[in-house]
């Protein structure tokens, strides 16, 4: 009987050279005579080991990583095809390796499992259960079951997916269109790349329930230009959904229809805003739009659209699959379900990380992340991507939800965590956030536009000691105009970084002392 073998074909393990790797197996074994099937894979999600290749025995399946193709021969040496897990690259039944085993993987229960473009795999490991409960349920009934969930927007806005849904359901219009966000340009973030290259069916049964749910007929797929392996590999399994009639005109020989298709996003990170997005889609330059109208009601060409983020999507079928109650009892207060953390930067141990809401920082950086790479102490984490808050050690035991993190003046956006050591210069990183929107900026609207721009200046002359503590007091109107007076979120958040930076790392913006209100005091030089 031939011997499986796992080898990845996600982004990062084809970077780190798993198509060598899985050439050298394929010729090894050859050469050995061993009969070998290789099976090319989504990530786990444990990227410090990758290519992590694994090999199917009796007692589960045994883990190596991270291999290169110099290690295969000694590996077969070793007996790993066997799974003796005696090698030094061996970690054990995959299973039961602490980073996966404390986890709580519902969205990413297949990630790393199955072949990702195999339609067998995912309905072997559950796919398309909760279509077909949809497609006997009616449109309202769907709406109320992805409500009771307490599902909430992963894209960073965290609105109720289900009110969201509830208004394109009662909007009257001929056409209405499901578009997905996968867009995924923030700092540290690379779950929604993991969805599309590891399950693409569950992203495709998602939005193929959103449709159901809210009377669409027609669905885009927008991935940033620089996710070609995704764009790829979604083209691949829409072509198979649709062969098989889990797409197109009777859905599942139903009276249901449902088209998809991918769009490849121009490059810019504006187009993660919904409503640039939707211009973008269009054929225009992404521009935000001025809101209302929602796009619920009028969004792409005009006609009631919903627009989630693939997290958002691709948690779906499990609540249709299980019920709402199941993902209800997930997490905390108003934050239900799992939130896939993505632990990125200065880190030992970088990857995905799925569990419940509620769990803290300080786990996260030391349970799973193992500290920092460097080996020296952690001094700031950024959350939420470019435009997220640097927390400081004292916010680390702060449980991750998102009422709790805007307590703090932070948010959870994406799940995206970069790591700093204590060698970062937080006002030279306050510096890129200004420089940053400045230079993603639409320019539709002044505070985004110019405030950054001059945000960077105040910066400069702060670091530079010039004029100091006037210069502070400038930067915190300018952050307040920028806040209260941008257009979307691009403006609205770069005072995030800046002012969390300034606030709890007064010191390196020279040694600025700030007093119980955050204000600068007046006495500082």
């Amino acid at each position: 009987m031939s011997i499986r073998i796992f080898v990845p074909r996600d982004s990062t393990a084809l970077a780190l050279g798993a198509d060598d790797v899985a050439a050298a197996i394929a010729a090894e074994a050859a050469r050995r005579r061993i009969d070998v099937v290789i099976v090319r894979n989504g990530t786990r999600g444990l990227l410090w080991l990758e290519p992590l290749v694994e090999v199917d025995t009796p007692a589960g399946r045994t883990g190596f990583g991270p291999v290169e193709p110099a290690d295969v021969g000694a590996l077969f040496d070793a007996g790993f095809h066997l799974g003796d897990a005696s090698h030094a690259l061996a970690i054990g039944l995959v299973e039961q390796f602490p980073y996966l085993a404390r986890q709580s993987r519902l969205t990413f229960a297949r990630a790393g499992i199955t072949d990702p473009v195999s339609l067998a795999d995912y309905q072997a490991h559950g796919g398309y259960r909760g279509l077909r409960n949809a497609l006997s349920m009616e449109p309202a009934a769907i709406v109320a079951a992805v409500t009771a969930s307490g599902l909430r927007g992963r894209g960073g806005a965290a609105f109720p997916t289900g009110i969201k849904w509830n208004t394109v359901l009662k909007a009257q219009a001929a056409q209405k269109y499901i578009v997905c966000n996968a867009d995924e340009g923030d700092s540290g973030t690379f779950a929604d790349r993991i969805v599309m290259e590891a399950d693409p069916f569950m992203l495709i049964e998602g939005m193929t329930i959103a449709a159901l749910a809210v009377g669409a007929t027609k669905g885009y797929i927008y991935v940033r230009s620089e996710y070609p392996h995704s764009i790829a590999i979604l083209n691949e399994a829409i072509g198979v959904a649709a062969t098989h009639g889990y797409l197109g005109a009777g859905l599942l020989d139903s009276t249901h229809a449902f088209d998809l298709e991918v769009r490849k996003g121009a490059g810019a990170y504006i187009c993660g805003e919904e409503t640039a997005l939707l211009e973008s889609l269009e054929g225009k330059r992404g521009v935000v739009r001025a809101k209302p109208p929602l796009p619920a009601l009028a969004g792409l060409f005009g006609q009631p659209t919903v627009i989630n983020n693939v997290l958002s999507l691709a948690a779906v079928p499990l609540i249709l699959e299980r019920g709402a109650q199941f993902y209800q009892d997930y997490g905390m207060g108003r934050s239900r379900g799992t939130l896939p953390v993505q632990l990125a930067g200065n880190i030992k141990h970088g990857g995905l990380i799925e569990l419940a809401f509620g769990v803290t920082l300080r786990e996260i950086l030391y349970d799973f992340g193992g500290g920092s790479a460097s080996g020296r102490p952690i001094k700031a984490v950024q959350v939420g991507g470019p435009l997220g808050a640097y927390l400081p050690a004292s916010q680390w035991d702060t449980p991750l939800d998102y009422e709790a993190f805007a307590a703090l003046w932070a948010v959870l956006g994406h799940g995206g965590i970069v790591v700093h050591d204590d060698s970062a210069d937080m006002a030279k990183l306050a510096r890129y956030a200004m420089q940053f929107c400045a230079i993603e900026s639409c320019g539709k609207c002044t505070p985004c536009r110019i405030g950054s721009t001059r945000g960077v200046e105040v910066i400069d002359k702060i670091r530079a000691g010039t004029e100091r503590t006037q210069q502070v007091i400038l930067l915190r109107d300018l952050c307040d105009t920028m806040l209260h007076g941008s257009l979307c979120a691009m403006g609205g958040m770069t005072p995030y970084p800046v002012l969390s930076a300034l606030n709890h790392f007064p010191q390196d913006f020279g040694q600025v002392d700030i007093d119980q209100r955050g204000q600068p005091d007046q006495r500082a030089a």
